[in-house]
């Protein structure tokens, strides 16, 4: 009789994350997060992780974002800007029930950092965070404040962190399947982290840039501001950023491009800040 070496469990680990990636691929599901809205978005994506997943995990990154900024003092310091802040957000926040009828509901925060940076974010689940950087050095209206926080809120909306996120799990990083048996530890804690890298230290992909862009427009236009700022707002950006520009510049395609697109859509979004203009 053999010895009995050569149990399944005791296959090589490549294969069994090979295995384990197989199965997180199979088990990926194609969802439509978003209705299309005027702009037009309608691409599908895939999913591993659920949106419950994701966004519990996106509040724990934030909670520690929001911690690391208080121990700096730089949580919200002028609350001239705090307050301007969230006045945009609540304009902008009822009209994403265009794409999304229950994103209004969403536990939304906003916060300012006083930081140098010229950013601006959105986690899953509607947690964003503006910098003073962008703010001042862009000196921006009001019109193309909101083109910015709409343009991140539109990438909560479209699950742009849970898409990425997903993209890492079924690659190898195994986050809800495998996590204990690769030995990874507290998987809800590696996700906290990758939703921190995807938001905040990873730029976003050409696509995503694109679909945040429209779908930005037109939560602008919703919200009653002019969805033509975002044009005037990226104009700055490219000014600000010299050699090194800001991260909301780095993947997406040229800048001569980028504004003739936001121009085309703002044009087509025009109706519905007309209509916001008159309520």
């Amino acid at each position: 009789m053999k010895p009995m070496s050569k149990l399944p469990w005791a296959l090589p680990r490549a294969f069994t994350l090979a295995m384990l990636g197989a199965l997180a691929l199979a088990s990926c599901q194609t969802v439509q997060t978003t209705q299309p809205g005027a702009v037009g978005v309608e691409r599908q994506q895939s999913m591993l992780l659920s949106s419950s997943q994701v966004d519990k995990s996106a509040a724990q990154a934030y909670r520690q974002e929001m911690k690391k900024a208080a121990g700096k003092n730089a949580l919200n310091r002028d609350a001239a800007q705090v307050a301007r802040v969230k006045a945009v957000a609540q304009r902008l926040i009822p009209a994403t029930a265009a794409f999304r009828p229950d994103a209004p509901r969403w536990a939304w925060e906003v916060n300012v950092i006083t930081s140098g940076d010229v950013n601006a974010w959105c986690m899953p689940g509607g947690k964003m965070a503006v910098y003073t950087g962008l703010i001042e050095k862009l000196k921006v209206t009001d019109d193309e404040l909101a083109a910015v926080m709409g343009h991140e809120i539109a990438h909560a909306l479209r699950e742009h962190g849970r898409e990425r996120a997903s993209q890492a799990a079924a690659q190898g990083i195994a986050l809800s399947v495998g996590g204990a048996l690769l030995g990874l530890g507290d998987s809800s804690v590696q996700l906290a982290q990758i939703i921190t890298d995807v938001t905040i230290n990873l730029p976003n992909s050409r696509e995503h840039e694109v679909e945040a862009d429209r779908v930005g427009v037109e939560l602008a236009a919703r919200g009653g501001y002019d969805p033509r700022a975002a044009v005037t707002l990226w104009q700055k950006m490219g000014q600000v950023g010299g050699a090194a520009p800001p991260q909301f510049l780095s993947t997406h395609p040229s800048p001569q491009n980028r504004q003739k697109d936001l121009a085309d859509y703002a044009a087509r979004v025009m109706p519905l800040y007309d209509a916001a203009r008159k309520r």
